[in-house]
């Protein structure tokens, strides 16, 4: 009976171990599939959580299973840490700073007062909207956008397609590209007094929300353009709804291809801008929070302070980020 009781213990101290052990596989192989996709983004939480069994597991000095969840909490630490640590950046001398904000307007719904309000205590100098309707449209015009950015690449679009890019500085060769899950994404070259010209674009891929979702997800990422895309030279700036955190390999692989993650950069790779936030009806969603709006810089661009921020009736924060970008060769 004695034996039959022990094994019965070690199999229950196993299934505890087993969920966390489970979660760090998937996300180191970036394997991911399925409702997985959605349940990844959760990943610092159960990189906390993967504490609990390791201490359980050394109180009932089961040492051989305490190494086993020991190494669960190193792999998930390994994957997730490294994006609390780092520091502002002052950027190279002679570096000329570029204030980017992005927003999702949650179809249109974002106060307008707000975000104007926002950009001007920011002080602003490129905004990338998402979900940007005719109506957010007028209503920025209204709230006084233009007289702080008086550049515009607008789109319009009904619903969450619309995408738009507002600018301090002129913008050139602007246009709009539809992503596979047919969201616009609006793009220009902003020309900044003193520095080369950069390329903006405003990211919206489709959300990982449905199972039947997962291939356009997937491919939008996909699709974003590398850092060294034509035009030949020019630094490129993605900010906006990537719909995917730091623990999601598409999101990682589209990094790789030549840019940093702003927040992770500078050490606030764990602020959340989806979540418990005021959303369209004044109440915000019921999960914790996660980081999905970002700002992807090409790596010859210097980051600075990242900060998050509340805007009315949208259920995600405004990213603002202070970006360095090189002085004209």
């Amino acid at each position: 009976m004695t034996t039959v009781n022990s094994t019965a213990r070690t199999v229950l101290c196993c299934l505890v171990i087993l969920p966390a052990a489970c979660w760090a596989l998937v996300r180191l192989t970036g394997s991911e599939r399925g409702p997985l996709v959605q349940l990844l983004a959760f990943t610092p939480y159960i990189a906390a959580w993967s504490l609990l069994p390791l201490v359980l597991m050394l109180v009932l000095r089961r040492r051989w299973l305490a190494g086993i969840a020991g190494l669960v909490v190193v792999a998930l630490a390994w994957a997730v840490l490294p994006r609390a640590f780092g520091t502002a950046e002052t950027g190279a001398a002679g570096a000329v700073a570029l204030r980017v904000l992005t927003a999702n307007m949650q179809f249109g719904a974002a106060d307008p007062v707000a975000l104007v309000d926002l950009v001007r205590d920011q002080r602003v100098d490129v905004l990338a909207l998402q979900e940007y309707t005719p109506e957010a449209a007028a209503a920025l015009r209204t709230a006084g956008l233009d007289r702080e950015l008086p550049y515009a690449e607008s789109h319009p679009l009904p619903k969450a397609s619309g995408s738009a890019l507002y600018s301090r500085y002129p913008l050139t060769d602007g246009g709009v590209r539809v992503n596979p899950g047919q969201f616009a994404q609006a793009h220009a070259i902003v020309t900044v007094p003193g520095a080369q010209p950069v390329l903006v674009e405003s990211v919206h891929t489709t959300p990982p929300a449905h199972l039947d979702n997962l291939n356009y997800w997937r491919t939008d990422l996909a699709s974003q353009p590398n850092a060294t895309a034509p035009p030949a030279g020019v630094p490129r700036i993605l900010a906006g709804d990537f719909n995917a955190t730091l623990d999601h390999a598409p999101l990682r692989d589209l990094i790789a291809r030549g840019y940093r993650d702003a927040a992770a950069t500078v050490g606030a790779g764990f602020v959340g801008t989806w979540g418990p936030y005021a959303g369209r009806h004044g109440t915000g969603r019921p999960i914790p929070p996660i980081a999905i709006d970002r700002v992807l810089a090409d790596q010859r661009i210097g980051v600075g302070e990242v900060s998050a921020h509340s805007v009315p009736h949208t259920d995600h924060r405004a990213l603002a980020v202070v970006l360095f970008v090189p002085t004209r060769p």
